[in-house]
């Protein structure tokens, strides 16, 4: 009995894991005209996971042996992860029923991958990461192919498998070195090795940079990001809506985690890995997408993008640059989500309108829709006084204050780059004539309120920015104690 309060630190993990056992069976019994219950359902569960992380307002706790460590930077990453993933389930469920695609176990796998998600943030040791990782992947590697009728959604899936599979065999070869060298698979104490034994620090930094790379490829991070494009096109669009959002998240939070807490010894040999893939990241991240005439694939090279600005704030090596990243991080989640629950509304002649050519005159059929596209178009491009302005500001802060000076310059370049094809799509909008056939919206409340509430974040963050900032001023201590 003296071992069972250890585990309360995961009461969220375990309420979610136990939620997406009894909405399977749910769904079983009742079939499948219970799609929408079992959404509904699985939204509120992520929600009240949501409740029961915030909950969590102590120091530092571990769990199961040290295996497991919830503190204040993984209360606000699996806060934003959650919320993200209820914002898909139900944006998500209009347009899949539209697809013939209502099927209960997506929710479900939605379910379950968040709770790999909340698993990966809370990871103190090696082995707890990969069963994280893993719990998350395989579940995406089925919501990719999940239209299995459809070749492009078949494609999606097998690239995302076998791009995926790579990643974890690179992650594992990194993590086998690190415990080889260090005797331990604990992050605490690969930290303690690598404080008093400086002679094991060659193998311990290749180890480091095999698992940066398998990590690299979770946030599709250049040169690891060959998979995104194709993936975000294929994938159904609520899929890639959630692709874009929580796992995103989730992913940069591990990266932080582990760089940060065992390796945070060795900084001047991670910063530059670090500082590179943040460079080309932002570069192809703004070119890439200049060309394209898919929204999902545009979208996907902006979030190369992104993660290109995310990896700056990472390269400081400072509580700074951290905290700048949680405050982009929850700005990004809120324009992606926005940005694909306009995506998901859009229909022409039946079919989805995925093409920028479809945008030509939304302002005068949809006026109220252009409107919150143009604020997250805005945004993402970084104009101020919009939230996504802020999310930049706060990294190149974090860039200078650390001497990267050259860094800030390219993100800036780079910032202005990608604005035209952010502002190309609210040229389209507002400037160019209908289509022949006008574009059908297709919502129903819940996308109207998840548009509207994102687009007021966006547009009026710079009034109250408060919470996020002082919560990300929180987390980020949480993971640089000393």
């Amino acid at each position: 009995m003296g071992e069972f309060p250890s585990i309360l630190p995961a009461a969220p993990e375990i309420f979610l894991a136990g939620s997406a056992l009894v909405l399977l069976l749910l769904g079983v019994f009742r079939g499948d005209g219970s799609t929408r219950l079992v959404s509904h359902l699985a939204a509120a569960a992520l929600l009240v996971a949501a409740i029961l992380v915030l909950s969590h307002t102590g120091p530092r706790e571990l769990a199961f042996g040290g295996l497991f460590v919830v503190d204040g930077f993984g209360v606000f990453m699996k806060t934003l992860v959650l919320i993200g993933a209820a914002a898909v389930v139900m944006v998500g469920q209009g347009y899949a029923e539209r697809q013939r695609m209502d099927r209960f176990e997506f929710p479900v796998l939605i379910v379950l991958s968040s709770l790999g998600m909340m698993m990966m943030i809370s990871a103190n040791d090696l082995i707890a990461l990969y069963m994280g990782l893993e719990t998350q992947s395989l579940a995406l590697y089925v919501l990719a192919a999940f239209r299995r009728d459809n070749q492009r959604s078949s494609e999606a899936g097998l690239k995302y498998f076998v791009l995926g599979a790579l990643s974890s065999g690179l992650l594992l070869f990194g993590a086998s070195l690190v415990y080889g060298f260090t005797g331990t698979t604990n992050f605490d104490q690969i930290a303690a090795v690598l404080a008093g034994a400086p002679q094991f620090k060659a193998g311990i930094i290749v180890g480091m940079v095999f698992m940066a790379a398998g990590l690299a490829f979770k946030v599709a991070a250049v040169p690891f990001h060959m998979w995104a494009p194709d993936v975000y096109e294929g994938s159904p669009t609520s899929v890639t809506a959630f692709f874009a959002a929580a796992p995103k998240v989730a992913a940069v939070a591990l990266l932080l985690r582990v760089l940060v807490d065992p390796f945070g010894g060795l900084t001047d040999q991670w910063r530059e890995i670090v500082t590179f893939m943040a460079v080309v990241s932002m570069i192809l991240g703004a070119v890439g997408a200049i060309q394209q005439t898919n929204i999902k694939r545009l979208m996907a090279y902006g979030s190369i993008g992104h993660i290109g600005y995310i990896l700056l704030g990472l390269a400081a090596g400072s509580e700074m640059g951290v905290r700048g990243i949680l405050i982009y991080l929850a700005v990004y989640l809120v324009m992606t989500v926005g940005t694909f629950a306009v995506i998901l509304s859009m229909r022409q002649q039946g079919r989805p309108a995925e093409e920028l050519a479809h945008f030509a005159g939304l302002s005068r059929t949809h006026p109220m829709m252009a409107l919150a596209m143009a604020v997250f178009m805005f945004s993402m491009a970084g104009v101020p006084p919009l939230a996504g302005f802020f999310g930049k500001l706060y990294v190149f802060l974090a860039a200078i204050n650390a001497h990267l000076y050259g860094l800030a310059v390219i993100g800036v370049i780079t910032s202005v780059v990608a604005a035209f094809y952010y502002l190309r799509i609210v040229k389209l909008m507002y400037f160019d004539e209908s289509p022949a056939e006008a574009i059908d919206r297709q919502d129903d409340g819940t996308v109207a309120a998840v548009l509207v509430g994102s687009a007021v974040f966006t547009a009026l963050f710079f009034i109250f920015p408060v919470p996020i900032s002082s919560g990300a001023a929180a987390a980020a201590a949480a993971l640089f104690p000393g």
